[in-house]
């Protein structure tokens, strides 16, 4: 086997939980649903889904992100990405002069540009912006998003006992609304077990936008696994 072949990476995690969190975390299914956050990578770049759906399979939203890192030093970072996205909604229909509920699904293209900076092994911060684009006519046109994010990784709690937590502010424009956020998600974990338990809450600073909730929260219990492939 050549020593220096680069191996491909598969990790990820699968959950469920309570309230399915978009990507854009004031967009919510306001249902439970199964979760999946998986990345396929090798070198600088990565594919990676990511999917929520609720259990009947009615709503939710599929992400095909493929990523590359054009800086990946241990310091900085700067990331770009695109990804087509499916959403699933539930829409009133008349058939045969009957009214009806169905579901939709609306096409999105979108991209991102992710610089990030790394004080210490666990502290670190980053920006995100992110544009979303409507491919029909109905629905979501342009959508624009600016986090501002910190990570605080393997905090200590006990004997293998550790917490990760990720406090972010954004601000989000669609179609001429604005609202201004914060979020923020905390991760306990055990080392030796491949569990997780995770919380995210969304809390509203100020937001014109219709259907806002000025304040949103889950619970998800995730699988979490890694692993190696080398070409033999």
């Amino acid at each position: 086997m050549d020593s220096t072949q680069t191996p491909m990476v598969f990790s990820g995690n699968v959950g469920f939980t309570n309230n399915g969190f978009s990507i854009i975390p004031s967009f919510s299914l306001n249902h439970p649903a199964f979760v999946a956050n998986l990345s396929f990578r090798k070198k600088k770049l990565s594919f990676e889904p990511d999917l929520r759906l609720v259990p009947n399979a009615e709503k939710g939203g599929l992400i095909w992100w493929l990523r590359y890192r054009l800086v990946d030093n241990k310091k900085f970072g700067l990331r770009i990405g695109a990804h087509p996205a499916f959403t699933l909604i539930r829409r009133s229909d008349i058939e045969d002069g009957k009214i009806k509920e169905i579901t939709e699904m609306l096409r999105f293209l979108a991209f991102e540009a992710v610089p990030s900076y790394q004080f210490t092994k666990k502290i670190g911060v980053s920006a995100m912006y992110l544009q979303g684009n409507g491919l029909q006519k109905h629905g979501p046109q342009l959508t624009q998003v600016l986090f501002l994010n910190t990570n605080i990784t393997h905090i200590c709690l006990g004997k293998n006992l550790y917490a990760n937590l990720f406090p972010s502010v954004y601000f989000l424009y669609t179609d001429g609304y604005r609202g201004d956020y914060l979020t923020v998600t905390g991760a306990f974990f055990h080392k030796k077990l491949p569990f997780s338990l995770q919380s995210t809450i969304n809390q509203t600073f100020k937001s014109n936008i219709p259907g806002n909730k000025d304040f949103m929260w889950n619970v998800t219990l995730n699988y979490n696994f890694k692993k190696i492939y080398k070409k033999n």
